[in-house]
């Protein structure tokens, strides 16, 4: 699966996040790559909607590095490898141990750290494009 569109505004992204996750089931796991300001909280906020979770409620984990949501049809654990700076940090955060949890796993800065991503990964590109962005979708 190979695809890409454009996205005229952060409704387009967040809608585009709400449409992937209305396909996937529980053990997927989506990588989500872009640079700062491509739309990546946007598209996670929508992805969070399409799991019947409430966007407002969504924010990006920055900080934290992971929230999880389990309010929803499916539990969400929602990663930000940004401020991470080894791939180690992950163990203490139960990496391994979410992936094998049944629900969906949506990595933002995946890139950082693209080993670790089981071979059924979806990878999302979010892309600035003059008037927009631009989505490209890979598996």
């Amino acid at each position: 699966m190979q695809s890409s569109r454009f996205l005229h505004s952060a409704d387009d992204t967040i809608l585009a996040g709400r449409d992937l996750a209305k396909t996937l089931s529980s053990g997927a796991v989506v990588a989500l790559v872009g640079e700062l300001g491509a739309g990546k909280t946007h598209f996670s906020k929508g992805f969070a909607s399409g799991l019947g979770i409430h966007q407002d409620a969504v924010s990006s984990p920055t900080f934290t590095l992971l929230n999880e949501y389990t309010d929803g049809d499916i539990d969400l654990f929602h990663f930000d490898f940004y401020r991470l700076e080894e791939v180690s940090e992950l163990d203490g955060l139960g990496w391994d141990e979410i992936l094998d949890a049944g629900g969906i796993v949506l990595a933002e800065w995946a890139n950082m750290f693209p080993e670790i991503f089981p071979s059924h990964t979806i990878w999302v590109e979010l892309r600035h494009a003059e008037g927009g962005r631009e989505i490209s979708y890979k598996k």
